[in-house]
């Protein structure tokens, strides 16, 4: 298995310095095992705010238990973002999975390469945002103004940033199919 088609021009020492840039890329693998870590945390953070709240139930207000779930589902869609930097990210930049015919493989993964990674990435990060600004705006009554508006201001930035990204994704796809 070559790792590259060397010409009678490629030295050795420039030969073996192209394996050795490309064998870098395992350098990340500590990188994506540190992120499984973090998943962990945040199952563990998830089960803990599930218990606090089952067993607070007849305590909290119809407001805390909205907030409460809203922190929920927050930790869920960072999981989802860690799941999908994890597994994406390996995938793209470091290996092959070769779980293709596995049932349970994520079918965004058949079509994920780094320009898919990134819109996708964006767009968990806005949907975490979201679920932020929703909190903010349940509890605005005990916020300071200027903290809802910096919130807000966030909010738009990353809608801003994701729809440039996706937009910078479309013009040089388009420019690709166009050269082909």
């Amino acid at each position: 298995m070559s790792l590259a088609k060397t010409t009678t021009q490629d030295s050795p020492i420039k030969s073996r310095l192209g394996r050795v840039i490309f064998l870098s890329r395992w350098l990340q693998l500590p990188i994506y095992l540190g992120l499984i870590v973090v998943q962990g945390v945040y199952a563990w953070k998830f089960l803990a705010s599930l218990y606090h709240l089952l067993t607070s139930l007849s305590d909290l207000s119809e407001t805390d238990i909205m907030l409460s779930v809203l922190g929920l589902i927050d930790v869920v869609m960072i999981a989802n973002l860690l799941l999908m930097v994890t597994v994406g990210g390996y995938e793209t930049f470091v290996s092959r999975l070769r779980i293709d015919d596995h049932p349970d493989q994520p079918e965004w993964l058949d079509h994920v390469n780094a320009s898919v990674l990134k819109v996708k990435l964006s767009m968990a990060i806005i949907s975490i945002s979201s679920i932020h600004l929703l909190q903010t705006f349940i509890n605005a009554s005990r916020m300071e103004d200027h903290t809802i508006m910096w919130q807000l201001f966030l909010h738009l930035a990353f809608l801003v940033s994701a729809a440039a990204i996706a937009f910078t994704d479309k013009l040089l796809n388009s420019t690709v199919q166009n050269a082909h």
